[in-house]
């Protein structure tokens, strides 16, 4: 059975093509921002703290280096968390502010970001959780260099059994998101990107207020 929601607009009843869908329409979800704009001055205050949250984590991230292995996981999952969550709350409260930024890249950047994003989702679902971070995480040996310079390592297939047919769709999408942006490529790379399109996002956010 293909998993539904209601539209948090009108009430219909659709089956979302994205994990944080809200609204069965564009049209319905510009109505909503436009009836609940009173709402997001508060909103707007709280994806601010969290942006520069997240964005002294990733830079924290970016300049460390000669770290111990545990120390350097931990810094990544704290990124991997922050990133994640301001692209959440992004989607969720600041969706036009989103989707304008995103649709201003061509086709082959915005696959590679929003790629980049549900490599990312898929990393923090699993890691410390499934596999161990060393599963995910391949650092420089000795314990030398920047932890930016830390690579993902490629991942088996997950097993999703246990998921309903629509998680088994989202978690799969995610994994092969993961494989393609993510593995092979530096730990500094993926949070570069993924902080420099959220915060066009938030320089957006606040040019529409």
């Amino acid at each position: 059975m293909t998993d539904t929601r209601d539209c948090e607009q009108c009430g219909t009843v659709f089956a979302p093509r994205r994990e944080h869908a809200r609204f069965c329409s564009a049209r319905c979800r510009v109505a909503w921002n436009r009836q609940n704009a009173s709402d997001l001055p508060a909103e707007a205050g709280t994806l601010d703290w969290s942006i520069a949250a997240m964005r002294d984590t990733t830079d924290r991230l970016l300049r460390a280096g000669g770290w111990h292995q545990p120390h350097g996981f931990a810094l990544i999952s704290e990124a991997v968390w922050w990133v994640t969550m301001v692209d959440a709350a992004f989607v969720r409260y600041q969706p036009d502010a989103y989707h304008n930024v995103l649709a201003s890249h061509g086709a082959t950047e915005r696959q590679l970001i929003e790629e980049t994003f549900g490599g990312l989702r898929f990393v923090r679902n699993r890691m410390g959780y499934y596999e161990d971070h060393a599963d995910f995480i391949d650092p420089l040996a000795g314990n030398s260099g920047p932890i930016a310079a830390w690579t993902w390592r490629p991942v088996l297939e997950p097993g999703l059994a246990s998921l309903p047919a629509r998680g088994q769709e989202w978690e799969m999408t995610r994994y092969c998101a993961y494989q393609a942006q993510l593995a092979g490529h530096t730990v500094g790379e993926t949070f570069e990107r993924a902080a420099a399109f959220l915060q066009l996002a938030a320089d957006g956010s606040l040019s529409r207020n």
